[in-house]
């Protein structure tokens, strides 16, 4: 018998086997990465778009930061003319988040320009507050880009503000058509896409779902 002949293949990996290397090594990647990551800060958070989910996703952060015995200020711009299931949760936790709907309801609704800039800077002079007040953790501002869209607040006041944030607050900044300046300055932006709505079908607007 030759040398070649005696010498022991190891034999492919498969299934399992294969499986498992490959999870060692995506997970000795991971780790690599990992380790790089030591950072911590206040974020900037935007989350826009025409899909729904931008204020569903940003009030399940808001839950997560109860979780974790945070404070949370939440100010919602336009919304406050329906009550919303969110509303009676939140209320549950009045020593950790101050829910503040602010608004009349959209634009079409209220048909009144001025008072829609009113309550857009009613609103907005709470955010300033919770942002600048350090026991909060984290704050919601709901709907801002929809009030930055029709001009009711002047968006280089709303810039400075935010670019003057506590380094350890994390805010977030929800509502569709946001502004190019706002995204350029935040941490994390995520565009909702709307692939298929049930509203398109006939289904109005419904309990648990969008309220």
């Amino acid at each position: 018998m030759s040398l070649d002949q005696d010498r022991t293949v190891d034999a492919p990996l498969t299934g399992d086997a294969r499986h498992n290397e490959k999870m060692k090594k995506k997970q000795a990647a991971h780790d690599k990465i990992m380790a790089g990551k030591t950072q911590e800060k206040g974020l900037l958070i935007v989350h826009t778009g025409k899909g729904k989910g931008k204020t569903t996703a940003a009030l399940g952060m808001v839950v997560r930061a109860i979780g974790h015995g945070m404070k949370v200020g939440v100010v919602q711009f336009v919304k406050g003319a329906m009550t919303t299931g969110e509303k009676a949760v939140f209320d549950a936790f009045p020593g950790q988040v101050e829910f503040k709907p602010m608004g009349e309801g959209f634009t079409w609704n209220t048909q009144d320009r001025a008072r829609d800039i009113e309550l857009s800077r009613a609103a907005w002079q709470e955010v300033k507050r919770m942002i600048a007040d350090p026991a909060y953790q984290m704050v919601l501002a709901d709907e801002l880009n929809i009030v930055l869209r029709y001009d009711y607040l002047p968006l280089d006041e709303v810039l400075e503000v935010l670019a003057n944030k506590p380094a350890d607050k994390h805010v977030i900044v929800t509502g569709r058509n946001a502004q190019e300046a706002i995204m350029e300055a935040a941490d994390l932006v995520t565009e909702m896409t709307m692939i298929k709505h049930p509203f398109r079908s006939g289904v109005k607007a419904q309990a648990g779902i969008e309220f």
